[in-house]
């Protein structure tokens, strides 16, 4: 706890910082305070698809890159191995998607209940952008990407990352996106562990990722 001055109660770090800053700020309460931001924006990550391919591939999650024509087949062979019978998807997600497809579909317009959600075996989206460094997707819940709740209550989400959507670093993902924007980032599937370091997934999320990069000129995958 922080020490306080003479004849006052004792304060938390908390106050203590908010006071420093006030202090800074005393006299200038319109001014702008210029930030310095000397991190790297940018870095020599090579070919970002492999790259992401395999950053993604180390958390677990199952990842295969796909020429475009490759698609909806690579959709359908993976929702058969992930044994998905009922599929939620977003009112404007393209339909070649999952042309072919042994599935029912559920489409989430109007919003279908948590408890229909709960019903699905699995939901197939697209996203915003794809970072190649940290592995990560991001959903902004843009196009083809439908709202949150659609991708953390079924147990295997499906997620189609066109290259296009991949870049390096995290500055330059947050300099395409939105921060008005609900957005969720995923790093492989949901796990979390208790105290002893048990392993337990599926508590925050699907327990199932699968990431379909699709890259033009790529023989399959």
């Amino acid at each position: 706890m922080a020490t306080a001055p003479a004849g006052a109660g004792p304060v938390n770090a908390r106050d203590e910082i908010l006071a420093r800053v006030r202090a800074a700020l005393a006299g200038r309460p319109d001014a702008e305070v210029e930030v310095p931001r000397r991190y790297a924006r940018a870095a020599d990550t090579g070919d970002v698809v492999r790259l992401f391919a395999q950053r993604v591939g180390d958390y677990r999650a199952r990842v295969r890159v796909v020429a475009p024509a490759m698609l909806a087949g690579a959709v359908a062979a993976e929702l058969r191995n992930a044994a998905v019978g009922t599929l939620a998807v977003p009112p404007d997600l393209p339909g070649e998607w999952w042309a072919g497809a042994a599935v029912e579909l559920r489409v989430d317009s109007p919003a279908l209940s948590v408890g229909e959600l709960d019903g699905c075996d699995g939901v197939l989206t697209g996203c915003a952008v794809a970072i190649a460094e940290t592995g990560t997707i991001v959903l902004d819940g843009g196009p083809g990407q439908g709202r949150r709740a659609l991708t953390l209550v079924p147990d295997v989400h499906v997620c189609v990352v066109p290259a296009a959507a991949i870049v390096g670093t995290v500055p330059e993902a947050v300099a395409r996106l939105d921060g008005a924007r609900p957005l969720t980032w995923i790093s492989g599937p949901s796990a979390t562990s208790d105290i002893e370091l048990n392993r337990v997934e599926g508590v925050h999320g699907p327990r199932n990722l699968v990431v379909l990069v699709v890259a033009p000129g790529t023989g399959g995958g």
